[in-house]
């Protein structure tokens, strides 16, 4: 015990009561940096499964490193993979034949890159209230990475799809909390229009490398734009379906919000609720970090923005609390579905507290919303203008 504490630089007020053998929770955090080959400014918010997410000052790259992607899981990572035996099943009742395809056979289709959006359905759920269950995520698990592999369609149309197809469900090889193996920690999927779509990849690769292990490693199904939980990691079959995919995480609440406005707080049936689709339109500044002195009357600041399968056709800053709006600039995306930089220069009148503030506006029209939106029972997308401070010295 004395050896614990003097590891943690810190007394355990009740380690008499810690069970043999525990590692205390700051070990298994430190340990998933190193591990994992993370940025020390990813916080841990859970480690059974583990999920962390970023702080936005380190999501200033304009393609996502692996070391500063979120990290968001449902089950235990899958141990001792073989590449050489890895295998993609395609099955299902709406699928004329049933196929399996090698990793090397996956690579002779032809290939393809796209920088894409990932961002968790509960990105912003610290916010809500009354509270939601579940990790309680601020603003970092989004991410936009270079992936790379071949297209889902290509794949589906080479085994054949038949005409009452709905639905692409996957499977992984990730292991269910509770060590069953009879039980998926998570099954999702999406209707087949998007699965036909050219930015859905079947990916071997991210930003030119092998995908890292606590992302996928070897094969990640990556679905830009729509809930990063559509994304499936470590797929070993994906099953062409007749319906709605019914696997874990499909059902009752999960991934889904009320297709009706409701009060906070509101008990709301299962049959009420809504899958999630395309995410809605959102941004973040990435640079200064929150909490910035500065000495000069003018701050340069900028920022990424995103929109499901819109674009975002502006974004605009605010230092009077959305009183007013100044236009930002805004770069193309680099292909569909990538998140867009915004940069601006703020003049601050004189010295003193600021918070800055911006909000995007997509292609439709629609804007982020200065508050909280429409509270929900999970806690999903909170799409509110982010906000930093800035004290002018």
């Amino acid at each position: 015990m004395t050896t614990i504490s003097g590891l943690i630089g810190a007394p355990i007020v009740f380690g008499k009561w810690m069970p043999k053998d525990y590692i205390p929770v700051i070990f298994d955090q430190e340990d998933f940096h190193a591990k994992f080959d993370k940025d020390p400014g990813l916080v841990v918010l859970n480690d059974k499964p583990w999920n962390a997410e970023a702080q936005a000052h380190i999501l200033d790259d304009k393609v996502t490193p692996a070391s500063r992607m979120f990290v968001r899981n449902n089950g235990l990572i899958p141990q001792n993979i073989d590449v050489n035996e890895w295998t993609l099943k395609i099955d299902g009742e709406s699928a004329e034949s049933t196929k399996t395809y090698s990793l090397d056979d996956l690579k002779k289709f032809p290939k393809y890159t796209y920088q894409l959006t990932l961002e968790c359905g509960g990105n912003g759920r610290s916010e809500f209230n009354p509270p939601a269950k579940g990790n309680q995520w601020t603003i970092g698990a989004v991410s936009c990475a270079s992936w790379t592999g071949v297209r889902l369609k290509d794949i589906l149309q080479n085994v054949g799809v038949k005409e009452d197809a709905v639905y692409v469900g996957y499977y992984g090889k990730d292991t269910h909390l509770s060590g069953d193996p009879n039980k998926d920690p998570i099954s999702r999927g999406i209707p087949i229009s998007k699965a036909m779509m050219e930015e859905t990849l079947i990916a071997y690769q991210m930003n030119g490398e092998d995908i890292p292990l606590i992302h996928g490693y070897p094969l990640r199904l990556v679905v830009g734009g729509w809930p990063a939980s559509a994304s499936g990691k470590w797929i070993h079959r994906l099953s062409i379906r007749n319906k709605v995919h019914d696997g874990a995480k499909m059902e009752g609440s999960s991934y889904r919000v009320p297709c009706e406005s409701v009060a906070p707080g509101e008990k709301v049936e299962d049959e009420n609720m809504c899958i999630i689709e395309s995410m809605p339109v959102k941004s973040l500044i990435t640079y200064p970090k929150t909490g910035a002195i500065v000495k000069s009357p003018t701050l340069d600041i900028r920022g990424h923005a995103w929109a499901g399968e819109m674009s975002v056709t502006n974004a605009h800053y605010s230092i009077d609390f959305g009183a007013t709006w100044q236009p930002c600039e805004l770069e193309k995306p680099v292909n569909r579905l990538a998140w867009q930089h915004w940069k601006g220069t703020v003049s601050f009148p004189k010295k003193g507290y600021y918070e800055v503030w911006v909000r995007a506006t997509d292609s439709s029209g629609q804007q982020q919303p200065m508050v909280i939106p429409g509270w929900n029972p999970k806690g999903y997308l909170n799409n509110a203008c982010h906000r930093i401070a800035v004290k002018v010295v």
